[in-house]
Order: structure tokens, then sequence, then C-alpha cells
């Protein structure tokens, strides 16, 4: 969200696409630049995912370049203020379902 072209990055346009997946869908959410980190926030109260990294921000705060694992560190600090649990790699894979090849 966030994008020229795309969906602006607000929360009824959210919740609108949230509204209209299927029940039990599995989704997550984010947004470009400056909004990427509140929608962290915005994308765990959907009842959703989240995802964070320098392809769609630069910066850990205004004039402050980050890295991911800043992001993603700053996104865990959100979360858990929230009380919303993170889920490791591993539990990620259960929760898909998804199967190792070869």
């Amino acid at each position: 969200m966030g994008i020229p072209y795309g969906a602006p990055d607000d929360p009824s346009t959210l919740m609108a696409l949230v509204n209209r997946l299927p029940d039990g869908a599995h989704f997550s959410a984010f947004s470009i630049g400056r909004n990427q980190l509140p929608f962290v926030a915005m994308a765990a109260l959907a009842g959703g995912n989240v995802r964070v990294g320098l392809e769609d921000n630069l910066y850990l705060e205004k004039g402050v370049l980050a890295s991911n694992g800043q992001l993603v560190e700053r996104a865990v600090a959100i979360l858990t203020a929230m009380n919303v649990r993170i889920l490791g790699p591993d539990a990620v894979r259960e929760k898909l379902k998804l199967k190792k090849r070869g």
C-alpha cells in the first residue's frame, strides 16, 4: 500500500481489502516509505502478518538510514508492545503448512 497506482495506505482501505478475503485466509500488509512501521501495527490489528525491509523503506526514522535488521527489530518492538505473539521461522512453516523439498 502507498505505492503510486496502488492502494492508498490508510486504515479504511486496508480494512476494505481485508474484508474481501475468504475466511481463514493468511495475509500480510505493508506500506512503502514513512508508513511502513505504522503499518506493522495496522496489519496486526487487522489480523494479518507483517512485512518490513529496505526494499520498501530506507529509514528507521526521519533522516536515519536503516538496515533490514533494524527494521525487523523495530517491528518486533512494536508488536511486542501490543502483546502480539512473534513467530519464528519454524512456527511460520508449521502455520502455513509448508514442506521442505529436496
